[in-house]
């Protein structure tokens, strides 16, 4: 009798052990391939996925001429013309600078059940591997439009440590390397961020947009559908009240 128990104990014991081993066998890996859409960002000097969040660096220079360039660099390019807004370019003090930058963004991003506001600085990442900033301006959160005299022609300028950067509509991307409704980069939530554009060609308005500066449809790069940004020609640019998801991270 006792051996029958022991018998029918090792055989339980042995079914389940191989339920689990069975059970194991069945876990699905995460995968680490970084998705193609990331591979676009080809300012980026790597780009590795970790199954939770895509990891980029950066040295955040960019890739098109501009009078920020130091004068012996090859795309120094003075301008005295008109920049965003049809305002007079009026050059500021500062000077581009390499920033060696590390982004973290979530690979699948979700909406925020909290809100965090964007904040001064970085707040994403363009194709070409530049900053993407808010609509203020240093050091109070201040109204963007006594900056914009600055832009150079392609819509970017450098702040004070160097840091080059983009306010409104990357120029460049827009116009040389993409097109207007074409995918401009992604902010540190994981959405991604689109021209002032939609693929019809009908110009996006801030009234098509909610109150963080996006919408979800369906684009080339998901036509399964996701929430994204777009940049439009009036203030907020690019982002309202905030993240639509959970921030990632930025450090340098």
């Amino acid at each position: 009798m006792k051996i029958s128990k022991i018998v029918v104990s090792m055989g339980i014991t042995m079914a389940l052990f191989a339920c689990k081993s069975s059970e194991e066998d069945m876990t699905i890996p995460v995968s680490t391939e970084v998705p193609a859409v990331y591979k676009k960002i080809y300012g980026a000097t790597s780009i590795t996925n970790d199954g939770t969040y895509i990891t980029l660096k950066t040295k955040n220079l960019p890739d098109h001429k501009s009078p920020y360039y130091a004068a012996g660099n090859a795309l120094y390019e003075a301008y005295s013309g008109t920049t965003f807004g049809g305002v007079n370019f009026s050059k500021n003090p500062n000077t581009i600078s390499e920033i060696s930058a590390t982004i973290k963004i979530p690979v699948n991003p979700t909406v925020a059940a909290t809100h965090a506001a964007t904040p001064l600085g970085p707040i994403g990442i363009a194709l070409n591997g530049i900053a993407l900033f808010n609509q203020y301006a240093g050091p109070n959160n201040q109204a963007l439009a006594g900056e914009i005299v600055s832009f150079d022609k392609y819509y970017g300028h450098p702040q004070n440590s160097g840091i080059y950067h983009y306010h409104v509509e990357p120029l460049y991307l827009t116009t040389v390397k993409s097109t207007k409704s074409g995918l401009m980069g992604f902010l540190l939530d994981g959405f991604p961020v689109y021209g002032p554009q939609e693929e019809n060609g009908t110009v996006v308005t801030n009234s098509m947009l909610d109150a963080y500066h996006g919408h979800t449809h369906a684009t080339v790069d998901y036509p399964k559908g996701i929430y994204h940004y777009h940049f439009t020609p009036e203030a907020p640019y690019l982002n309202g009240n905030g993240f639509y998801g959970t921030p990632g991270t930025i450090s340098q």
